[in-house]
């Protein structure tokens, strides 16, 4: 049995054939910050619904009586619980500012390239430094036992 032959493709050096010009990726564009808080946002978006499935087990829990609640607060209060909250407490502050940031842009306010990169600056900074202040609150009082 003969085997097939691929189709030759054509190339730039096939008369009257011009290569089909490849799509801009990543490694084409130059990374600024405005492109890095546009990904965190839609990360963030993401781990919240994980934040609202984690509410929702704590419900659960709740309902389950005091052995399934007094488990549900040992998952989260070990070492990668407390990873977990940390990361969903920057996402819920990141995605506060950044939504707020978005606000500004549906009312046509914020689009020179300076004044994006400062407000992009601002939601991250923002991010840290509440969950930062929070966190230092819970662990400074003891509320987190």
């Amino acid at each position: 049995m003969a085997e097939a032959e691929a189709p030759a493709t054509p190339s730039a050096s096939t008369p009257g054939v011009r290569e089909r010009p490849t799509s801009p990726h990543v490694q084409v564009w130059r990374w600024h910050v405005t492109m890095l808080t546009s990904i965190l946002h839609r990360a963030t978006g993401s781990a919240l619904y994980v934040g609202a499935l984690i509410g929702a087990a704590w419900a659960l829990s709740l309902a389950g009586g005091q052995g399934s609640y007094d488990q549900f607060t040992a998952v989260l209060g070990s070492i990668p619980g407390q990873i977990v909250l940390f990361g969903l407490t920057v996402s819920v502050f990141f995605h506060l500012a950044h939504g707020v940031r978005h606000l500004f842009w549906d009312a046509g306010e914020g689009f020179a390239p300076a004044t994006a990169n400062k407000t992009a600056f601002a939601a991250m900074t923002f991010a840290v430094v509440v969950t930062l202040v929070i966190w230092g609150a819970v662990l400074f009082t003891g509320a987190d036992a």
